[in-house]
């Protein structure tokens, strides 16, 4: 991949982290729960020092990442998307976050496809797992939410 090529989708990459950052902002300004208030106001912020990092990254040149894989629960496969709303339910609050972070680590999975370049490849790799980490920990706090028969 050409370097302009790799530098226009680190750009892109940061458009969107701040989408994500200002799109779980709304949601933490809309909702009247408290505890998911906290959630996304944390995840809007989390979306923020994923935007430095790439922003570093453009700057200094790519460079390996070594971030840990987490199970990847599928949960929101079978989980109808629900509309944003003021007074929506904590669950369906995660549902929407949950998704948002699928779509992040897609992103990042389909890079990582289309370079042939092996710093590149292992970069959005490493990115997809950050990524899919937010989407388990979200997951997570939605089974608890969901299903606190379970613990």
């Amino acid at each position: 991949m050409r370097l302009e090529d790799f530098r226009a989708i680190i750009v892109h990459a940061i458009d969107s982290e701040i989408e994500a950052h200002n799109f779980y902002k709304e949601i933490a300004e809309k909702v009247q729960d408290p505890a998911l208030k906290r959630i996304f106001s944390e995840l809007a912020e989390e979306e923020n020092g994923h935007r430095d990092f790439l922003q570093a990254m453009l700057e200094q040149g790519s460079k390996a990442l070594q971030i840990d894989e987490t199970q990847d629960y599928r949960i929101t496969d079978a989980v109808e998307l629900p509309k944003l709303m003021s007074d929506m339910k904590p669950t369906d609050g995660m549902v929407l976050a949950i998704r948002k972070e699928l779509g992040a680590m897609q992103m990042y999975t389909q890079l990582a496809r289309v370079t042939s370049d092996a710093g590149e490849k292992q970069t959005f790799l490493e990115l997809a797992k950050m990524e899919k980490n937010h989407k388990t920990r979200l997951e997570d706090l939605y089974t608890n939410m969901a299903f606190p028969e379970v613990w």
